[in-house]
């Protein structure tokens, strides 16, 4: 099993049906709204943090991609959270440039040097 089908299957393992009704509610996924189409699973963060975790230092940038582009708002959160990880965990200069680049990949040009100046103020 690939470790982003693990991740998926750890997530969906934590799922809790009640919330994964409600969260579409709360985060406005109706025609029109800000959040419109997101999926959820059912996933409370304090459990995706712990996903995170236990499998930042097991994924690729590559792999984490696949998860960032998932319709399920857990998969992409805990992509985050992962990322997050990756950086803050390593001491390895060029490892944080990369996980650094990687994430002004997913941002908008215009505001990524703001944001590579704001990472490397904090570490």
């Amino acid at each position: 099993m690939s470790i982003v089908k693990e991740i998926q299957e750890a997530l969906a393992v934590l799922s809790i049906p009640e919330k994964a009704e409600f969260f579409p509610r709360f985060f406005k996924t109706g025609k029109g709204e800000y959040g419109e189409g997101d999926l959820f699973l059912g996933v409370k963060v304090p459990d995706q943090r712990s996903v995170a975790k236990e499998y930042y230092s097991k994924i690729s940038l590559k792999e984490l991609s696949s998860l960032l582009s998932s319709t399920y708002h857990e998969h992409r959160l805990t992509a985050l959270f992962m990322l997050i990880l990756k950086f803050e965990k390593t001491k390895d200069k060029a490892i944080k440039e990369e996980v650094v680049a990687f994430y002004l990949d997913l941002s908008r040009p215009e505001i990524a040097i703001h944001k590579k100046e704001s990472l490397w103020q904090k570490h």
